[in-house]
């Protein structure tokens, strides 16, 4: 597993989407949460989402903005800076808790894995591998359980190794 990147943004800087979507049609408002979901966004209330600002994460919501306004919404973008450090240490311990959550359950889907058949254990670990990079894109304030969802996944990885070593060797 590869060790976590630094995840450099300026220091108190986050990038806010304000929005606003007409009730009807419900797709886009759905496409919208989906996407917002993936990025792993901070719900600040009905309407503002913030993430740490960066150039990725200033795009990705400019991509949504545009978005927004082809669905006859409204949306801004905007970069702002919490007025107390303790402002931002809660939306920080928010967005980590979320991801800590993920990584729970990518544990015990691992886990539960191991126990599997060799073609099953697999198939289980080319899709964990996947949900592992799509949890880690949007984890900005990795938690301690990201280290533990790391080593279930390599426990995965050895057991379908160890699995395939003693079929082949058979």
């Amino acid at each position: 597993m590869p060790e976590p990147e630094a995840r450099p943004h300026a220091v108190g800087e986050w990038v806010l989407l304000s929005y606003r979507l007409p009730r009807e049609p419900s797709g886009p408002r759905t496409t919208l949460w989906r996407r917002l979901k993936r990025l792993g966004v901070a719900q600040l209330s009905d309407g503002l989402v913030a993430l740490p600002a960066d150039a990725r994460t200033r795009e990705s919501l400019e991509w949504l903005a545009d978005d927004v306004l082809a669905a006859d919404g409204t949306a801004g973008i905007w970069v702002a800076r919490p007025t107390t450090p303790a402002q931002e240490r809660d939306l920080a311990a928010g967005m980590a808790a979320f991801r800590a959550q993920e990584y729970r359950e990518l544990t015990a889907a691992c886990r539960e894995a191991t126990s599997a058949s060799r073609p099953d254990q697999a198939r289980a670990l080319r899709r964990l591998r996947a949900e592992w990079r799509a949890i880690d894109r949007r984890d900005f304030f990795p938690p301690a359980e990201r280290e533990l969802a790391a080593a279930a996944l390599r426990e995965l990885a050895d057991a379908v190794a160890s699995t395939a070593a003693a079929e082949i060797a058979s």
